[in-house]
């Protein structure tokens, strides 16, 4: 039976460009979105609790006969809206950021780990950081505390785990993705960084999303420890 791979938010930017290149040509490949992509599509809203459950159900139903040699889950769908003051943003808007930045990555990677746990081939969970889970910025509170929560997540659970199952997190850099879009129209009074940003863009020193995919992929071959927080410019 051919490699399953899950990719969360799979329809644009970094999401697609994994989608795209998923190293095993005979791969099962489903986007975990809501609006979907390029491949077979299971539509859920990662910032709803009652479509984590929708979610943990499929990979259930999807995992309780699988009999291949491999299985992916990459979780990557994040937001960095509301660009903000913490004091000042919305509070269903900051809701939302806290429920899909925070809370679904470990949800959803506990389910994917429950639900994979009776296999015997490797298992891969990967969650995508940023730098920001390190370095805060003014005006990404809900953004960057969800990274740095996500990290220490992959540190704990990679203590609980066999060497059959690889938990990891990356930061793959700063990709020319519609979230980085939004980041540079941002006012300078909601993100005094902003100016940093838009000189990335306009000297070229952003990174495509094929190539942030290609190094997150390599990730699946190289020797590293359980629980290793990477960033992809380190490497």
């Amino acid at each position: 039976m051919r490699p399953f791979v899950w990719i969360s938010g799979a329809s644009s930017g970094i999401g697609a460009a994994l989608a795209a290149s998923v190293p095993f040509p005979d791969a099962r490949v489903i986007d975990l979105s809501r609006t979907g992509g390029c491949v077979e599509h299971f539509k859920a809203d990662l910032s709803d609790p009652a479509d984590w459950l929708r979610v943990e159900q499929h990979f259930t139903t999807e995992l309780a006969s699988y009999t291949g040699d491999r299985v992916v889950f990459i979780h990557n769908a994040g937001t960095i809206s509301p660009i903000g003051p913490a004091e000042k943003v919305g509070r269903d808007a900051y809701t939302h950021a806290v429920l899909l930045n925070s809370a679904a990555p470990q949800i959803l990677g506990s389910a994917f780990l429950r639900a994979s746990a009776h296999l015997s081939c490797p298992r891969h969970l990967i969650l995508i950081s940023s730098g920001a889970a390190k370095t805060p910025y003014a005006g990404w509170s809900s953004y960057s505390a969800g990274k740095a929560a996500s990290e220490q997540w992959v540190r704990t659970v990679a203590l609980e785990l066999p060497p059959t199952c690889q938990v990891l997190a990356v930061a793959p850099g700063v990709v020319d993705t519609p979230m980085q879009s939004e980041i540079r129209s941002a006012d300078v009074e909601s993100f005094p960084s902003v100016a940093r940003f838009q000189t990335l863009k306009s000297t070229g020193a952003l990174s495509s999303p094929e190539t942030a995919a290609s190094g997150i992929w390599s990730l699946l071959t190289k020797d590293l420890p359980n629980g290793s927080c990477v960033d992809l410019r380190n490497l």
